[in-house]
């Protein structure tokens, strides 16, 4: 998972451009709307809910965007209901990549996300094209907070750890830890990485992708985060999954 664990570091720096805009806050409320829906307003007995809860909280977002968004979900606040829907496409280096999106208009979404593909060198593909080469799993990617000269013993000592903790795949690039595991135990290996001192960039389920495109130079890569980066600023779009295999760079 070394190219998934250097793209993770690169988009590092994407998540804190996207808390400075303000969007971050709105893809956490729409999270916790759609996981209410699904599962019902209490976090205690809705997994899904809980996580999207603290996960917001991670991220500062207000006690009271919070309640508006669980309100918005379970139907006791009305207004447009947010659905989740899948785009595929084709980037710069012939990358493939999953556009994840939450919206209460598709027909908005979908065109401002063929622009963005279009206008930044990428190609919109049918979602079935793309999706066979990822898997729902969790992730945590988080920065270790210790002196450079300690990290490889730190790393030793966290990985027995987090395998016990269901961890499926411990990657480190620049002092950034990328830990796969199955659907259910994402959860335990945040805590535990929290709980170790550890900084959480983000967690949750991703696709990951189990067929990779290699990326070897600097220009496609720069094109590349340029390419995520056009599709991201439409704030119906939750995140952008690719299958860049980083190396060289």
């Amino acid at each position: 998972m070394s190219g998934h664990s250097k793209w993770a570091n690169i988009r590092v720096k994407k998540t804190a451009q996207d808390a400075k805009r303000g969007k971050i806050f709105t893809r956490h409320a729409r999270l916790i709307e759609i996981a209410a829906r699904s599962g019902g307003s209490d976090p205690g007995t809705n997994s899904a809910l809980r996580a999207a809860i603290e996960n917001a909280k991670e991220d500062s977002v207000p006690h009271l965007n919070i309640e508006r968004a669980i309100r918005k979900g379970t139907g006791a606040l009305k207004g447009e209901q947010m659905s989740e829907v899948i785009y595929a496409a084709y980037g710069p280096g012939g990358v493939a990549c999953l556009i994840e999106c939450l919206t209460d208009n598709k027909n908005r979404t979908l065109g401002n996300a063929k622009t963005a593909i279009g206008k930044h060198g990428g190609n919109f593909a049918e979602s079935g094209s793309v999706l066979w080469m990822f898997e729902r799993k969790g992730v945590v990617t988080a920065t270790l907070k210790v002196e450079s000269g300690k990290l490889k013993a730190r790393v030793e000592e966290l990985e027995l750890e987090l395998i016990d903790f269901g961890a499926e795949d411990i990657d480190v690039s620049d002092g950034v830890m990328t830990v796969t595991t199955g659907l259910p135990d994402w959860n335990k290996v945040r805590d535990f990485l929290k709980q170790n001192g550890c900084e959480i960039v983000s967690a949750g389920l991703q696709y990951v992708p189990t067929q990779k495109t290699a990326v070897d130079d600097v220009e496609t890569v720069k094109k590349l985060l340029q390419f995520v980066e056009a599709i991201e600023e439409d704030d119906d779009v939750n995140e952008v999954h690719t299958n860049a295999e980083i190396s060289g760079v």
